[in-house]
């Protein structure tokens, strides 16, 4: 564990990440979530799935970490719910989308300074629309994992909402 994680109090009960944001994992990162190669979602995937079999996280339910629906529209798809429905499907886990949405239109996390910055940016940003989350453990899914500030606000929304234990699980890390 990192240390800012080490010592800030947080409702998320751990992220892993496969591998650093850098060289082959970056660019294809990048084209999954900026140039539209819907179809690298598949074998990332795969990736996320064999790492989920090796080294398990508790898992009732896969949600993505949501797009707010400015984004959605502009992107026109949600690469995280990409990776989820396939990481779902290699792994007979379900998928639950809509039950936390983005409420705030933040800038995007990679375009901020500071791991501060990020949590500011996405304080408040996350809500649970239900309780299908309620009593399970859940992995959020999402590509890249810079500060952990955007999985852990989508925690605490989610163990505000009842969740029994949220985990974060993504392709990549920033170091």
């Amino acid at each position: 564990m990192c240390l800012d994680c080490e010592n800030a109090a947080t409702d998320i009960d751990g992220i892993r990440s496969l591998y650093p944001y850098d060289g082959v994992i970056r660019r294809a990162v990048i084209q999954l979530k900026y140039e539209n190669v819907k179809a690298l979602a598949s074998p990332l995937a795969q990736l996320m799935g064999e790492y989920q079999r090796k080294h398990p996280l508790p898992a009732d339910v896969l949600m993505p970490v949501p797009l707010h629906p400015r984004r959605l529209r502009s992107r026109g798809y949600n690469q995280s719910g990409l990776l989820a429905s396939e990481l779902g499907r290699l792994t007979s886990l379900p998928v639950v989308e809509g039950s936390i949405v983005r409420r705030k239109n933040t800038a995007p996390q990679a375009r901020t300074d500071s791991v501060e910055d990020r949590r500011h940016n996405v304080a408040g940003a996350f809500a649970c629309m239900d309780k299908r989350g309620a009593g399970k453990q859940i992995i959020i899914i999402d590509d890249v994992c810079t500060s952990g500030a955007t999985l852990r606000a989508c925690a605490a929304a989610l163990k505000a909402a009842g969740a029994a234990s949220v985990w974060g699980l993504t392709l990549a890390r920033e170091i």
